[in-house]
């Protein structure tokens, strides 16, 4: 194929290939446990499958609505309606979106012009600060205080200027395992009283909340939530993250912008697998369970590693478990993890890649959403280590 001629100015010139895809596929060349990237190594549930098989039979293989069919969109109103106490109008404030990625960029997308700042709690998830330069604007960083990862609020509030157009927040958090408070959602809330700044809540883990602790979502809070593009994923509630499919909730103002940007993206997600998550949904325990289900995975992965030299951080939420290992070794995570993969024959995601500078404590972050011999293989591995 011929090469084209001239340089070109790539608009994110520091960005390579995200670390997931990286570890992943060192994974498979060595044939290594994969713990690093974050899907579950069985399959979703027997009924759900059938639901969607039965709706491509079905014939609906059409470009659905551009917002989502109206089922689905009337189950998340109500998801959230009995969860959170928030009341989202079906029609005017829920979209259904082709990920939970593509709806945090549009978000962004629909909102930052050139020089507007955007704030990030780092570390943070690889695919924020992306969004924001793309789109022309400057990340501002805020970082999470280890070892549990806590937000210093003042920093916050010093971090805010006039440019200030919109903070990113996580919780349950992707690397950390940890949980925003609902002390933590009254900061921000009160912080935020009197601006302009508008907030996109990544909550896509939000049914995976461990230790009795809860899911704050910033759909909780009325102040919050007016102001607020709040994202979630049924990729992650029901073990099918290839399928790749969220849902974004924003008040009507905000709601209609997106859309202006969604349509002329993707424009609509995926018809039959619409359909057979909105009946799936008639099912609630199936995401009412899953944090027990996960907490029990945490659990025997822990207990695991429990004779390892590697000490464990407090995983509240997420599937992940992030472990420390300065009584192992003095190098680099990025190193240590690429030597585990190949030398050992597990692979983890090295914390450091989620900041702009590698900090100098020692974490890697491990994926136990896997069945319990994979687990209990990784888990071998690292205590013989």
């Amino acid at each position: 194929m011929p090469h084209f001629s001239k340089p070109i100015a790539s608009k994110l010139p520091q960005v390579g290939t995200t670390i997931f895809t990286v570890m992943s596929r060192l994974a498979a060349e060595h044939n290594a446990i994969n713990l690093s990237q974050g899907f579950p190594d069985f399959d979703c549930a027997p009924q759900l499958r059938a639901l969607l098989t039965k709706y491509i039979n079905a014939g609906v293989n059409q470009y659905p609505p551009m917002a989502g069919i109206a089922p689905l969109r009337e189950a998340i109103a109500e998801k959230a309606r009995e969860l959170y106490g928030a009341a989202y109008d079906p029609e005017h404030e829920i979209t259904v979106v082709p990920g939970a990625t593509y709806g945090i960029f549009t978000a962004i997308a629909t909102l930052i012009r050139p020089a507007d700042e955007v704030i990030l709690f780092e570390p943070a998830y690889d695919s924020y600060a992306p969004s924001v330069e793309v789109n022309g604007g400057r990340p501002v960083y805020v970082q999470l205080k280890f070892p549990d990862y806590s937000i210093d609020w003042r920093e916050v509030q010093n971090a805010i200027t006039p440019r200030t157009r919109m903070i990113v927040i996580n919780t349950p958090n992707n690397p950390t395992a940890s949980v925003f408070s609902a002390e933590d959602l009254r900061m921000l809330d009160g912080m935020l009283e009197r601006t302009g700044i508008v907030v996109v809540s990544d909550e896509v883990y939000e049914h995976i909340v461990f230790d009795g602790h809860r899911h704050q979502s910033i759909a909780r809070f009325p102040g919050l939530a007016a102001r607020s593009f709040v994202v979630s994923s049924f990729g992650k509630t029901y073990h099918v993250t290839g399928w790749k499919t969220g849902y974004v909730l924003a008040p009507r103002e905000l709601t209609a912008e997106f859309r202006k940007v969604h349509q002329f993206n993707a424009f609509v997600t995926n018809g039959p697998v619409q359909y057979a998550l909105a009946e799936h949904m008639k099912d609630k325990d199936a995401y009412l369970s899953l944090a027990a289900f996960y907490q029990k995975k945490r659990d025997f992965f822990l207990d695991g590693v429990k004779v390892s030299r590697f000490r464990p951080l407090p995983s509240r939420g997420t599937f992940f478990q992030n472990l420390c290992y300065d009584a192992i070794s003095d190098e680099k995570d990025t190193d240590l993890a690429i030597r585990l993969t190949t030398e050992r024959g597990v692979a983890s995601i090295p914390v450091s890649v989620f900041y702009r500078e590698p900090p100098a404590h020692k974490v890697l972050r491990f994926c136990f959403a896997k069945s319990e011999e994979t687990l209990a293989r990784g888990a071998e591995i690292l205590c013989n280590i």
